[in-house]
């Protein structure tokens, strides 16, 4: 295909691009980005498209985004992002601000008979019948010059983009889902969900499980130190404390530097600069009185009626034709059999699709039964 977009790399380059962009309904956005050595993704190019044109921004080359921003902020135009969270994190990161309104191809994709978090390739062949290259997916995007081929391949991520929005939108129009997708939305474009909070991020360890109430309170202290750190060095979490030593640590609760090393894998260097602030934060979770309740294993007779329940949610979701992942979560379901009503799937969309045949099972009015080698719902 032809280099039929603009490359923009200077101010006012930009500022007539986004004199064009401004008076446009809506707009398809991308990023290009690269976080593997960083705590915060570093930004480095960004393209858009209307009907009219294709651009793309280089943010490298650029000491501004001001107007760009600007037209994002806008909310008389809808962003058209595909799987638009991490988009819509950069952004924030950039101004505090995310991209309002929104349409998200992948959530829209998945209202159409899309399997759930369809790649953007596939919606493009699904719904446009092209096949997209794929040989640039892992490119180096702070390189420069960019290659014409990474150029064209970052060029089409929005081509290609405008063009399946107004079809997804008609099929959920047609299917009277587009309400769905907008209730989806409003979480992606609420700017909570973008702000880190390091007390909590503990909950989303592997392994929690196997600990006791005084090591997961060590676990909430170690990783919310953790995310601080990895914040404030920008660096990856991973980085500086691994996962598997961090729970270690927890699990070991040790009180002096000789019992810390002890524990695996955990460098010499990384000890000796951290040593006193792990054994302070350890010695307080001792002390702590309000402690994480651990977690509680599920009966036999209890997975036994998730399990249940997960049938009925892929039944749900195959007549509705939406995903299992979409509607509901085993964690959810697990959730449910706890006695907990306050779950996604009991609100909204979900609970007409799915969540008021979950409760009729879970309250005994209906039952499952195999029919013609078919299982399906039967009223009691």
């Amino acid at each position: 295909m032809a280099d039929d977009y603009l490359w923009i790399e200077t101010a006012d380059a930009l500022q007539a691009l986004c004199t064009r962009l401004g008076t446009s309904e809506w707009l398809a956005l991308d990023t290009e980005f690269m976080r593997e050595r960083t705590y915060y993704p570093k930004l480095c190019l960004v393209q858009v498209a209307t009907p009219q044109v294709v651009a793309c921004v280089d943010v490298l080359a650029l000491a501004s985004l001001e107007p760009l921003l600007t037209v994002l902020d806008n909310s008389r135009i809808l962003k058209v992002l595909h799987s638009a969270r991490q988009d819509l994190e950069m952004f924030f990161n950039l101004n505090g601000q995310v991209p309002a309104p929104l349409f998200d191809t992948q959530l829209a994709a998945s209202f159409a008979g899309f399997p759930d978090q369809a790649g953007y390739a596939t919606v493009v062949q699904g719904v446009l019948g092209v096949n997209l290259e794929k040989s640039h997916t892992r490119a180096d995007w702070t390189r420069r010059p960019l290659s014409p081929a990474v150029r064209q391949y970052a060029a089409d991520d929005v081509r290609y983009l405008r063009e399946i929005y107004p079809r997804l939108k008609q099929k959920l129009e047609t299917g009277q889902r587009l309400d769905w997708l907008q209730a989806e939305t409003a979480r992606l474009t609420d700017p909570a969900t973008y702000r880190p909070d390091p007390d909590n991020v503990w909950q989303r360890l592997r392994g929690l499980q196997r600990l006791k109430s005084r090591q997961l309170a060590a676990v909430k202290a170690l990783a919310a130190w953790r995310e601080r750190t990895a914040m404030q060095s920008d660096l990856p979490r991973q980085w500086v404390l691994k996962d598997e030593v961090l729970i270690d640590l927890a699990r070991q609760l040790p009180t002096t530097t000789d019992e810390l090393r002890s524990v695996r894998s955990l460098p010499e260097s990384t000890l000796t600069k951290h040593a006193e602030e792990w054994l302070a934060l350890i010695a307080a979770a001792r002390g702590e009185t309000k402690l994480p309740p651990p977690p509680q294993r599920l009966s036999a007779a209890q997975e036994a009626l998730v399990d249940a329940l997960m049938s009925v949610l892929r039944l749900q979701g195959a007549t509705a034709g939406v995903s299992q992942a979409q509607l509901a979560s085993r964690a959810e379901l697990e959730q449910l059999v706890r006695g907990n009503r306050d779950v996604p799937v009991l609100q909204g969309w979900r609970l007409e699709t799915a969540g008021s045949a979950l409760l009729e099972l879970l309250e005994g009015k209906t039952t499952l039964a195999v029919k013609d080698d078919h299982l399906e719902i039967q009223t009691r």
